[in-house]
């Protein structure tokens, strides 16, 4: 399936459409304010698993982020932080970033995996959000390519998105959110209380 979501003036009634795949345990292809993105709902074991095989890696071995609408629920994920970690998360968020942050015993259970770390973003993208905040709990979501791939330019054309995955049955939604950004986001370790710039990418952070 492909539709078109206008980030300007969003029909709700498409967001609609996006949440009920996402609960039927499908995987979609979303826009961010990076690259173009995949994801399916955290809460749906079968759907993890899925998104997993489409990466070629189990699900215990998946180094999944999770998006969030806000920080409101950050404690469900993430252990607790300090105040100048808050304060960064704040001034970054929604924006092109991933924070890596300790994470919450959810987390483990949830990828049948020992990991001590979440990745958690909350895209400057209107459509992803409003999916999100619809849902009513975040998205795992993975790139599109492998990380020891290059970015290629398909990945900001949702058009040529569809094209390359409109005939592959563990895709069932594909989002026209506009042209992507080529530019990947900008990681940042918080795991032992100092920011630490993992990745550069595009966001900037003032540390």
């Amino acid at each position: 399936m492909f539709i078109e979501i206008n980030p300007s003036n969003i029909d709700t009634r498409l967001i609609d459409q996006v949440v009920e795949v996402l609960k039927k345990g499908g995987i979609i292809i979303f826009p961010t304010d990076t690259v173009y993105s995949m994801g399916c709902d955290l809460y749906n074991k079968k759907a993890l698993q899925n998104l997993a095989n489409l990466k070629g890696i189990k699900l215990n071995k998946a180094n999944f982020s999770i998006i969030c609408h806000d920080l409101s629920n950050l404690s469900d994920y993430s252990k607790q932080i300090d105040r100048s970690t808050f304060k960064l998360l704040k001034q970054c968020f929604p924006g092109p970033f991933t924070f890596i942050l300790t994470a919450t015993n959810e987390i483990p259970r949830l990828f049948d995996t020992n990991r001590k770390e979440i990745g958690i973003r909350i895209p400057d993208n209107k459509i992803i959000l409003a999916i999100v905040e619809k849902l009513g709990n975040p998205i795992a979501t993975t790139s599109l390519h492998n990380e020891e791939d290059t970015v290629q330019d398909y990945f900001a054309d949702p058009l040529a998105i569809y094209e390359k995955y409109e005939d592959d049955d563990k895709i069932d939604l594909i989002i026209d959110g506009g042209p992507g950004n080529l530019n990947a986001s900008t990681i940042v370790d918080c795991t032992d209380g100092n920011a630490t710039i993992v990745r550069q990418g595009i966001g900037i952070v003032y540390l």
